[in-house]
């Protein structure tokens, strides 16, 4: 489902608990019609297993590689209904001998749907995997490999509009990169340069951009916001407030962080270049920080 919402729709104006959801979403003059129904959330976790395959090396399935047994029991994999559709849709199903050389050799394949592979689980029954006769094209051989269903489990995928519909909010922190690789500010080729003409910089985007949608989702709209990599009274710091407060980290809607990132442009200077360890202390400082760099 893909609904485009105006940041300035009445909707959110509203406190998170109190939004309701409905099937079409007004979008300035626009209608866009968003429908997700209980059958469109269903994810289908089966644990499969084989038995009595031929004699090779090595079975692979999906990524998992599984060495040197000729029963493997796979890792369990998850499909959802977006994948598979509706439960009596045709799957194939393949198992290789698995070669590095990216030649892989095919032991047996099986022609199935998820009703089907349901129906094994609830039965504790196998069926035997096939291959393309040697013989004749259009002819296929039975082998004596069977595949098993161990574990058959359905569950609902909760969606984005799920959580927030039942009041889930968001914590919205940002750390901005102050480290020398950016490029001078005072030149137009820097990430950090304030364009006289009120072009937005990468940075100011990418706090807009982000900022503007998830701002609706933390109640008191105050968000911590910091940057690292900078001077600050003479001295590197990997971690300081934006707004330059010595003890409260926190802004006030976007239109803070904005204000608080021009204004730390005028007094941080840019030093170093970017290192790892620089955006861990951030993130240990604020718990999780999702660094705009």
């Amino acid at each position: 489902m893909h609904a485009v919402i105006d940041e300035d729709v009445w909707y959110f104006r509203l406190p998170v608990s109190n939004r309701v959801l409905t099937k079409n979403f007004l979008i300035r003059q626009f209608r866009c019609p968003a429908e997700e129904t209980v059958a469109s959330k269903i994810a289908i976790e089966m644990i499969l297993r084989c038995s009595h395959l031929d004699n090779k090396d090595i079975f692979s399935k999906s990524t998992e590689v599984i060495n040197n047994n000729l029963n493997p029991k796979w890792k369990p994999v998850t499909l959802s209904s977006r994948q598979f559709g509706s439960k009596e849709n045709p799957l194939l199903i393949e198992c290789f001998d698995f070669n590095s050389s990216g030649d892989h050799v095919l032991i047996g394949k099986l022609r199935s749907s998820i009703a089907d592979l349901e129906r094994l689980n609830k039965e504790r029954t196998g069926t035997n995997l096939f291959i393309p006769s040697t013989h004749h094209r259009k002819e296929e051989k039975m082998l004596k490999g069977q595949l098993f269903v161990d574990q058959y489990c359905e569950r609902e995928q909760f969606s984005f509009i799920d959580y927030v519909s039942s009041g889930f909010e968001l914590n919205f922190m940002v750390a901005v990169d102050f480290t020398a690789s950016n490029g001078n500010p005072r030149y137009s080729d820097s990430l950090h340069y304030i364009d006289v003409s009120g072009q937005l910089n990468s940075y100011q985007r990418a706090i807009m951009e982000v900022g503007e949608v998830i701002q609706f989702y933390d109640s008191d709209r105050k968000f911590p916001a910091w940057g690292f990599g900078g001077s600050t009274a003479g001295a590197v710091s990997h971690c300081f407030n934006l707004n330059g407060s010595p003890r409260d980290s926190e802004v006030v809607g976007v239109e803070g962080i904005m204000e608080a990132y021009a204004t730390a442009l005028h007094n941080v200077t840019l030093r170093t270049h970017f290192i790892w360890s620089s955006y861990q202390h951030c993130c240990r400082n604020g718990c999780q920080v999702p660094c705009i760099t």
